[in-house]
């Protein structure tokens, strides 16, 4: 009996031993600046004795779980001293960290891990990730820092040539980008018509692209999505910082409102140029100005509120004849929760509106249009052990579409007053996404989103000859418009088309080693939202339409893999990738196409198909006086729409020549080759200098294979759409930053920046246009360009 209750304790010894061996436990809290407690995304939380860590998201909140034991901390970002802290991890702990600047204490570590350098471990790719720094020493036009003009440095990312509205990523459309400034939909990224970016970089704390592997907690774009998150405001000290240039200055007031729990920031700016016009006698304006304002609180050490807005507007006028005015307005309600040390939550309602709208006074009316969603989504993090965190949750979007709105300037003016049909449509999709550390070399991500879109009924719904707004003329191979045979009111209760698509995204990473990996995704992706443009530039006049009876969303397929290598302990850092897209249902349009203030826009769409495939490579030096990189792109866009394959009333094949003759065409934004080079040099802790330099292949463009005479009139005719280029594009700029040494010690901190914007002053054609000379009656080709050679000084400050 002795012998058994001998046997019985020491099993059950051995189990307790086991058990404690195996027993784990949370460390978790958030990351900030010990200045003004603004939380810092992507900090690295290492733990060296185990050669395994973890970074804070999104909102600057991080969680690993280890077995119980003592371990060395180092908690480590760029521009910040290191901090190293032992701690006996025998239960679940919560610990906030606060890095100082590197300035303030100079005799610390100075961390030399970079927010924007790709993590190999991590299975994530097809990422870029720029630091509001690196932003305002890119040198632009005019000597505004921009972010939509620094993206244009890295692989993958273009645009239709200078003063063109936002961006394209791996040949995909503007249209197809989706743009999260604190969560809410931007749908028009530029001032003044792309010269500059609606984003003011004294406020915007994070930029991130996805351009491949997108989380499944990202949808409604198959292109890429920039998120863009601003500061939060400092919550110890009241601090102001700003600019003074050229043609634009900006201002930024952050403190605290309660020390330590709330905070607000405010940030404003605003161009001035045309003030001076009318000493050179010019009646003309064009100028724009933004609001930035942002305000948190913290409730208590789980909860955290924030409420955030953006508003912005543009104006363009010719004298007083035409009239062009646009906008953003954004807001956010955001609340952060913390239900355990391992499940973080965060529940946002956002609204965001854009607004377009003309006064033509040389017509006789002015026309309103626009686009508003009200957005509800929640969103939790769970960090269930060292080897998964996982991320799920729902969103709902509403969307409100106004076509336009015509209204007389005058009761003489012979205009009617008129309001195209609204159109009305829900999106709501949920989402699962799953981080894995298979093995110590093995990182997968997997998940899995569910989206339905609702096109929602309308006051007015035409109805079409064997349902098909679009009509086909065989003897003169045109299509036409088609007559609507009835028109029906569904009113807004009903549903004119349900359209519901998975999306599984994977993706992964080998690590050979520490300085060695491969990586791989697959993405899946649907659009319900559409651009109407048939220029290769979009302007504020372009109208967004939704998926309906007659346009189907986009789905878009991309494969991806990619080599990634750390050179000298990541002091250089090489990263290549291939990838292919595969785009159904991209709109495209008939000949002749009006996509203004058309109440019927379905009788000039075509359904069709795109694809893009191309190699990217990016070589980075990240440390030393010397940094920046070198960027190319070799791709390919493509687009074709072929004729529709059955006639309604025979079941035959109709023969159609569809959009080219049926033929892949280039798309206008179709770069084959893409080279940028960005330099920063530290001369000393006074001076510093930048470079970049671009080259790209020509923008795709049509130019007259003929002529005939008509009536008296020569009329030049084109061949096969998009056959010909503009001549390559390339240029120089250069900058340099003073920091007066004796600004030092004063409480007022001041900089120079001096640029210079295309060096060499090369005249870039922005188009060619051709013409009759009037002495020799011969054909010739009239280029235009936007800019020649432009420098600029930029004074700025903060207190």
């Amino acid at each position: 009996m002795s012998k058994r209750l001998l046997a019985i304790s020491a099993f059950l010894l051995l189990q307790h031993v086991c058990v404690q061996a195996q027993q784990k436990f949370t460390l978790s809290g958030t990351v900030s600046e010990a200045s003004s407690n603004e939380t810092l995304i992507g900090v690295t939380i290492a733990f060296p004795e185990l050669g395994t860590g973890t970074t804070t998201n999104e909102y600057g909140f991080y969680s690993i779980t280890l077995p119980k034991g003592d371990y060395r901390i180092m908690v480590s970002y760029l521009g910040f001293q290191d901090v190293m802290e032992n701690v006996a991890l025998d239960r679940n702990i919560k610990k906030d960290f606060y890095l100082a600047e590197e300035a303030e204490e100079l005799d610390e570590v100075v961390v030399t891990d970079d927010v924007e350098r790709l993590d190999i471990r991590k299975p994530q790719m097809s990422v870029n990730t720029l630091t509001a720094q690196t932003i305002k020493q890119i040198p632009v036009v005019l000597g505004e820092a921009d972010v939509i003009k620094s993206l244009l440095l890295l692989p993958g990312v273009s645009n239709a040539g200078e003063a063109s509205s936002g961006f394209n990523v791996r040949g995909g459309a503007v249209d197809q980008n989706l743009i999260l400034l604190d969560e809410a939909t931007v749908f028009n990224s530029s001032h003044l018509f792309g010269f500059f970016s609606v984003f003011n970089p004294d406020a915007i704390k994070d930029v991130k692209l996805f351009k491949g592997g997108i989380p499944a907690r990202y949808g409604g774009r198959v292109s890429s999505v920039l998120e863009i998150f601003q500061k939060e405001g400092n919550s110890k000290d009241f601090k102001v910082n700003g600019g003074i240039g050229a043609v634009a200055s900006r201002l930024l007031l952050e403190g605290p409102i309660i020390k330590d729990r709330t905070a607000f920031l405010v940030g404003g700016r605003a161009s001035y140029a045309h003030l001076f016009l009318p000493l050179f006698d010019v009646d003309n304006k064009a100028y724009f100005y933004d609001l930035n304002t942002k305000i948190n609180h913290k409730i208590n050490d789980n909860n955290n509120i924030y409420l955030s807005g953006y508003f912005g507007r543009d104006l363009f006028s010719i004298g007083d004849r035409f009239v062009n005015t646009y906008g953003n307005a954004v807001g956010n309600f955001r609340w952060n929760h913390l239900f355990s040390e391992k499940l973080f939550s965060n529940l946002s309602l956002i609204y965001s509106d854009y607004y377009y709208g003309l006064e033509l006074d040389f017509v006789g009316f002015e026309w309103n249009s626009g686009i508003q969603n009200f957005n509800l989504k929640y969103d939790l993090k769970h960090y269930l052990n060292d080897k998964v965190q996982m991320n799920y949750g729902f969103q709902n979007i509403y969307y409100v579409f106004n076509p336009g709105e015509i209204t007389p300037n005058s009761a003489d003016s012979g205009i009617v007053e008129e309001q195209l049909t609204k159109k009305y449509a829900n999106e709501s999709a949920i989402y699962i996404d799953v981080e894995h550390d298979v093995t110590e070399n093995l990182s997968i991500e997997y998940g899995l989103r569910a989206s339905q879109f609702n096109r929602l009924g309308q006051d007015e719904f035409y109805v079409y000859r064997n349902n098909n707004p679009v009509e086909f003329d065989p003897f003169t191979l045109v299509y036409r418009e088609a007559e609507p045979i009835d028109s029906i009111n569904p009113g807004r209760s009903g549903t004119l088309k349900k359209f519901f698509n998975l999306e599984p995204r994977v993706s992964m990473s080998y690590n050979f080693n520490e300085k060695n990996a491969i990586k791989a995704s697959y993405t899946r992706l649907s659009q319900y939202l559409h651009l109407l443009s048939n220029t290769s530039s979009p302007t504020p006049l372009d109208v967004w339409t939704p998926s309906g009876p007659f346009v189907k969303p986009q789905l878009l397929d991309q494969y991806a893999v990619g080599y990634f290598r750390n050179i000298k302990d990541g002091e250089y850092t090489f990263e290549t990738e291939a990838f292919f897209k595969d785009i159904q249902n991209r709109i495209d349009y008939i000949d002749g196409a009006n996509l203004i203030a058309n109440n019927a826009i379905e009788q000039v769409i075509l359904n069709g198909q795109a694809r893009a495939y191309g190699l990217e490579i990016l070589f980075r030096k990240n440390e030393g006086r010397f940094t920046g990189w070198l960027a190319y792109t070799l791709s390919k866009s493509e687009q074709r729409t072929p004729g529709r394959d059955l006639d309604f009333d025979t079941g035959r094949p109709n023969l159609e020549t569809g959009i080219n003759l049926g033929q892949w065409y280039n798309t206008p934004y179709d770069k084959t080759h893409d080279i940028s080079l960005f330099g920063s040099f530290d001369l000393n802790d006074k001076w510093n200098f930048n470079a970049n330099f671009i080259y790209q292949t020509g923008q795709p463009t049509n130019y007259p294979i003929g002529q005939f005479e008509f009536e008296g009139t020569t009329v030049p005719y084109y061949g096969l759409r998009n056959k010909e280029r503009l001549p390559d594009y390339h240029r120089l700029d250069i900058s340099a930053i003073l920091t007066p040494r004796k600004n030092r010690s004063r409480k007022v901190q001041a900089e120079w920046v001096f640029s210079i914007y295309n060096l060499y002053s090369r005249k870039n054609a922005a188009s060619i246009n051709f013409r009759e000379n009037e002495d020799t009656g011969r054909n010739e080709a009239l280029r235009t360009s936007i800019f020649g050679i432009i420098p600029s000084v930029t004074y700025n400050f903060k207190f």
